[in-house]
């Protein structure tokens, strides 16, 4: 009982979603200088965010490094990465020929 009070519950909120989504207006166009200022911000708030994440990565091998000190460990020297080979390109398709047919055979 309480799992189809559920599923008309969803049902009924899907159906009244798409019913209110309908009668909404249409977006008022983008003002191309605002698109252009919006796109720039992006960029500059990913760059910040690359340094960030760059900063944060050093703070941590050093900490990582002072503790595998202070501890009288050895500390590992950094496994070079080497860079991903790029992907041969594919290959064309070519058509499957038709197979022969074999000679009928006599009885």
């Amino acid at each position: 009982m309480k799992t189809k009070l559920i599923a008309l519950a969803v049902a009924a909120g899907l159906g009244i979603a798409f019913t209110v989504q309908a009668k909404l207006p249409p977006a008022p166009p983008a003002d191309p200088a605002t698109v252009e200022a919006k796109k720039k911000a992006a960029a500059e708030a990913a760059e910040k965010g690359k340094a960030a994440m760059a900063a944060a990565q050093e703070q941590a091998v050093r900490n990582f490094q002072g503790n595998m000190k202070k501890a009288g460990k050895p500390v590992p020297k950094p496994t070079p990465i080497a860079a991903a080979a790029p992907a041969a390109p594919a290959k064309a398709a070519t058509p499957a020929k038709p197979a022969e047919k074999a000679p009928a055979k006599k009885s």
